[in-house]
């Protein structure tokens, strides 16, 4: 499989090592401060662009009929663009707040205990999400999923990063700290215990392992996918 790599800083690095390992060929990279190759040769894009041009790079690859899939976050006012572009057009596109098979099964655990939680008033629910200083997105894409998901099943009509959230507000507590790939954490607080729920990233190579074996099963295909569809977790 050839692909080009939207993006080259640090997941962009970790998706290269992947695919290689794998067999792949990287025979396209376009960066803000590196270009090589030709993206047209590609037979899918991967990308790990910059929040601010990530859409354009999506759209490069779209229009020359190359699958694309994009782990960028903090990008989101222009996913439905995106995702109506490309089926008005007939193409294939894949966004994940996160690759990681790990963090898409705690994603459905989330789900499902949220759900199972909801009748009870007297468990409060938090979350919690550490990432290195250099992540431009604050809170991550990951922790909105999550914090999405509850609100879905609850009768919180919004996140916040407040200290002081209102009634209605589920809190998502945010830390920026030294080199950390991520760590996320689901709580339910009550008077009389703790539920809580964790995922603990211990490098960035599961994201791009990930990001990897959705490039591999998007091949040939048509359409708005998410990674619970590559994994068959509906």
């Amino acid at each position: 499989m050839k692909i080009s790599l939207l993006g080259y800083g640090k997941m962009g690095k970790a998706i290269e090592k992947i695919a290689l390992s794998r067999n792949h060929k990287i025979i396209s990279i376009i960066d803000k401060n590196f270009l090589k190759g030709e993206i047209s040769e590609a037979d899918v894009a991967i990308n790990f662009s910059t929040p601010s041009s990530a859409k354009d790079n999506i759209l490069l690859a779209l229009k020359k009929d190359i699958p694309v899939i994009s782990g960028t976050t903090g990008w989101l006012d222009n996913l439905n663009f995106i995702e109506n572009y490309c089926i008005e057009n007939n193409k294939a596109f894949l966004y994940s707040s996160n690759f990681s098979i790990g963090v898409n099964i705690f994603f459905r655990i989330n789900e499902i205990l949220s759900k199972l939680i909801n009748p009870y008033p007297e468990y409060t629910p938090s979350l919690e999400e550490i990432h290195h200083i250099e992540k431009l997105d604050s809170p991550s894409g990951t922790a909105i999923k999550l914090a999405q998901d509850i609100i879905g099943n609850s009768d919180f009509s919004e996140w916040t990063v407040s200290k002081n959230p209102t009634k209605n507000q589920l809190k998502i507590n945010v830390d920026r700290t030294g080199e950390n790939p991520g760590y996320h954490s689901v709580n339910y607080d009550s008077k009389i215990d703790l539920i809580k729920i964790e995922h603990k990233a211990k490098s960035r190579d599961g994201f791009a392992l990930g990001a990897v074996i959705a490039a591999e099963w998007i091949i040939n295909k048509k359409g708005v996918f998410k990674m619970s569809d590559v994994l068959k977790m509906k």
